[in-house]
């Protein structure tokens, strides 16, 4: 079993993250997490706060159970996947700074359930903890141009409207 803790900043909300986190539309959840292809994604339900939806890309999928109820936490548990499996899944934890900026630290448990989930959760857990750390970088830079995209159409709503 493999745990990594990854630690970044965001210009983003916690809420505007989240947002992003738990955007589940076709199109969408591929350009803000490369490894969510279009063809995995199924969203089997979708609540105020939580939802369960197939995920994966290039020969791996689990399907994950995500709870947003609290507001400065995601935790995204793995109910079923063809390599994951025991204690896998993601947890998100947000803290706003006074500047306006965001802490995001991230854990993600890799437990293999056959040969090949323990061979890819050894090497997530070594070297492949860098391919983790650039996926998570691309998530954050495409909310932030998504949110920055969101306040530019505002300002150019709010100039027509004045």
């Amino acid at each position: 079993m493999s745990t990594i803790h990854i630690h970044r900043t965001t210009t983003s909300t916690p809420e505007q993250y989240i947002a992003g986190l738990t955007d589940f539309g076709p199109g969408r959840r591929s350009e803000l997490f490369g490894n969510s292809a279009d063809e995995y994604l199924k969203v089997h339900h979708k609540g105020i706060s939580e939802a369960d939806v197939t995920e994966g890309s290039g020969g791996i999928w689990e399907r994950l159970h995500y709870d947003w109820s609290h507001p400065n936490r995601v935790i995204l548990s793995t109910t079923d996947s063809n390599v994951w499996g025991g204690a896998s899944g993601h947890t998100y934890s947000f803290t706003r700074r006074p500047d306006g900026m965001t802490e995001i630290d991230v854990t993600v448990v890799r437990d293999g359930k056959n040969f090949k989930g323990w061979v890819l959760g050894a090497v997530l857990g070594t070297v492949g903890r860098h391919v983790l750390e650039s996926a998570f970088d691309r998530s954050i830079e495409a909310i932030e141009a998504r949110n920055s995209l969101s306040r530019s159409r505002e300002t150019v709503e709010q100039g027509r409207a004045a």
